[in-house]
């Protein structure tokens, strides 16, 4: 999958000489193998073929830098976890020098369609005997890299469901992306609180080295106020999937009272400038629309990603979330049938 998706990414280039598409347009995309660049580079190639766009994609960029030069006027389409809008609006974080400016960056950004980014979730391998959210002290936990929301919000669920802190009853082990396939493999944690994609090509090549069981959050714990309340706050939503849906085969073992898999997905959306062309922005949703289902295909996760969920619960939008949709991407939407809460609604 990874070659497939490598191999794409260098042919978007050569894709964009070939185009003779009506508008140019720069984008930016993650690394090849997870949701933003599967999202950011089937758009380039749905507006191509269509004639709408021809997307010159950046690959292997930082989200957070990403959303700034959305907001900036530098690039014309970017990815942005909903938790990141949050904190430049607030100059936060990452924006903590944008200060007051931060707020204004935000309001320039405006939605195309949501997806989440994968998952918080707990696996271990089966040889490690975990005995679940209550066995998780003195474990050593690898909870994500050195810095970042995916290891904040990892803390926050393991307190929340397991009851335990890091560097109180547990030790945290960080380590960046790159680094995870061997972290996972080489037995440096017992145990694994990572966002997720499922079925999640991590967990799908840990199997190499044993089974796999993945960790339900009980629904004891998922339906309480505190996890409800965390659950929803900004760049965050419930999520629940059945174990048949999750992807895996009889190498991944889920642990749940009922066979579903309850977690908390890290919700997301493309991104434009608010004063991108209605009508263009309308065209290029209108093309993601009708082809969601060749999205859905492209990847096995892909259909965990919540493409074309507009709900504003599971898709994380209003509420504290300030992002809201472009004006041409709410034409489309609702031309094809769908609702737009008006809390998203500029």
């Amino acid at each position: 999958m990874m070659t497939r998706l490598t191999n794409f990414a260098a042919a978007l280039c050569l894709l964009a000489g070939a185009s003779t598409a009506q508008e140019n347009l720069t984008a930016e995309a993650t690394s090849p193998g997870g949701p933003p660049f599967m999202s950011i580079s089937h758009l380039a190639e749905i507006a191509s073929a269509s004639g709408i766009a021809n997307l010159q994609v950046q690959a292997g960029q930082t989200l957070t830098f990403s959303i700034l030069n959305v907001a900036q006027g530098k690039t014309d389409i970017g990815t942005a976890p909903l938790v990141l809008v949050f904190l430049l609006s607030k100059g936060l974080g990452p924006y903590s020098k944008q200060g007051e400016k931060g707020a204004e960056l935000a309001s320039n950004l405006r939605a195309l369609y949501p997806y989440n980014l994968g998952g918080y979730t707990m696996y271990a391998f089966e040889s490690s005997n975990l005995g679940g959210w209550d066995d998780l002290n003195n474990r050593v936990i690898y909870n994500g890299p050195p810095a970042g929301g995916a290891l904040v919000g990892a803390r926050q669920m393991l307190q929340l469901v397991g009851g335990v802190k890091e560097g109180e009853d547990y030790r945290g082990l960080q380590v960046n992306w790159g680094q995870s396939g061997k972290t996972i493999s080489d037995g440096s944690a017992e145990l694994f609180v990572l966002p997720e994609s499922h079925p999640s090509q991590r967990i799908t090549a840990a199997q190499a080295s044993g089974r796999v069981a993945i960790y339900s959050v009980p629904s004891e714990a998922f339906d309480s106020d505190s996890f409800k309340r965390w659950a929803s706050s900004p760049g965050n939503a419930p999520v629940t999937i059945s174990g048949d849906a999750l992807g895996y085969g009889d190498g991944v073992t889920l642990k749940s009272e009922d066979n579903i898999w309850r977690g908390v997905n890290i919700t997301a959306a493309d991104i434009v400038h608010k004063d991108m062309d209605d009508a263009l922005v309308k065209a290029l949703v209108t093309e993601y629309i009708k082809s969601m289902d060749k999205l859905i295909a492209k990847a096995p996760f892909v259909k965990n990603m919540g493409v074309g969920v507009i709900d504003a619960k599971l898709s994380g939008f209003c509420g504290p979330n300030p992002l809201k949709y472009h004006p041409g991407a709410i034409a489309a939407w609702e031309d094809a049938g769908y609702t737009i809460p008006d809390c998203a609604k500029p």
